[in-house]
C-alpha cells in the first residue's frame, strides 16, 4: 500500500496488525514514511519519479531569464511570497497554475495575487500542458515555489530539476530530501532570504540538477525499487 499524502492513524495500525509481514507500506518520501511508522507496520521509502526523456535539459539560460512559479495558485504554495521575492529582486515572475473560483482561496487570489498581475514583470499564464511545462521550466532561472506547508513530495520540483532548473523553496516536509541546498537550490524563510537566493543563482549547477533526477527520481530507477520490494514479498512463505 503506497502513500502519497500525509498519513498515520488507526487504519494503518489495524492494517499492520491484521496483515503482519504480508503487507508492506511505502511512502513517497521519508517524511511520509516517518509519519506512518509511528502507527506500525514495515515502511519503505520509494520516491515519486519523472519520465526523464520527456524533459529537455537546458544547460544555460539568459541572464534575464524569468523566475517561474508552477503549482496551484493557493496560499499553501506561497505565490504571494514568490511575488514579493521577484519584486524585491527586480526579476520577472511567471505564475502558472489553476486558481480557485470560489471560497477562501479565491479571496486570497483577489486580495494577494490579482493586484500584482501586469505590474513589475509579474505575469499569470494559467494552466499549462506537458509541452508548455517542459518549455516553461527549462527557460526559467529558477523554480520559485516557497511552499507554506509540509510537502509530501512535490513532483514539480523533480520536473524542474530534470530540465536543469534549480529550486528556491522553503525547508518543509520532504523538500530537504529532494533539494540539496547550495547545489541544486536554496532554502529560504522570508522575502529577504528569497531575494538573496535569487542573487546567488549563478552559484548553482544546472547539470547537478539534471544528474540528481537521473540518479534518484528517474522512472527506471524508482520502478526497480518497487520490483525489488514485490519480489521480496512474493518470496515470503
Amino acid at each position: 500500500m503506497s502513500y502519497q499524502r500525509h498519513t498515520g492513524g488507526r487504519q494503518v495500525s489495524f492494517a499492520a496488525r491484521l496483515a503482519g509481514r504480508t503487507l508492506r507500506f511505502t511512502g513517497c518520501s521519508e517524511f511520509i514514511s516517518g509519519q506512518g511508522r509511528k502507527w506500525g507496520g514495515i515502511w519503505n521509502t520509494i520516491p515519486n519519479f519523472v519520465e526523464i526523456d520527456k524533459y529537455d535539459f537546458v544547460p544555460t539560460v539568459p541572464l534575464d531569464a524569468p523566475l517561474v512559479f508552477l503549482s496551484r495558485i493557493e496560499s499553501i504554495k506561497g505565490p504571494d511570497l514568490a511575488i514579493e521575492i521577484a519584486v524585491a529582486s527586480g526579476r520577472r515572475l511567471i505564475l502558472a497554475g489553476n486558481r480557485a473560483e470560489w471560497g477562501p482561496e479565491r479571496e486570497f487570489w483577489d486580495r494577494r495575487i490579482a493586484p500584482h498581475l501586469g505590474q513589475k514583470g509579474i505575469e499569470w499564464v494559467g494552466e499549462v500542458d506537458d509541452v508548455k511545462k517542459n518549455s516553461l521550466l527549462g527557460s526559467a532561472a529558477a523554480l520559485l515555489l516557497p511552499v507554506q506547508w509540509d510537502e509530501p513530495f512535490g513532483i514539480v520540483f523533480a520536473e524542474a530539476m530534470a530540465t536543469g532548473t534549480p529550486i528556491i523553496t522553503c525547508e518543509r516536509g520532504a523538500l530537504p530530501e529532494i533539494v540539496e541546498s547550495g547545489q541544486t537550490g536554496f532554502f529560504i524563510r522570508n522575502a529577504s532570504e528569497g531575494a538573496a537566493a535569487v542573487a546567488r543563482l549563478g552559484d548553482l549547477s544546472r547539470a547537478a540538477c539534471r544528474y540528481t533526477v537521473e540518479k534518484r527520481f528517474n522512472v527506471t530507477v524508482c520502478s526497480k525499487q518497487y520490483i525489488r520490494l514485490y519480489r521480496e514479498l512474493a518470496a515470503k512463505p
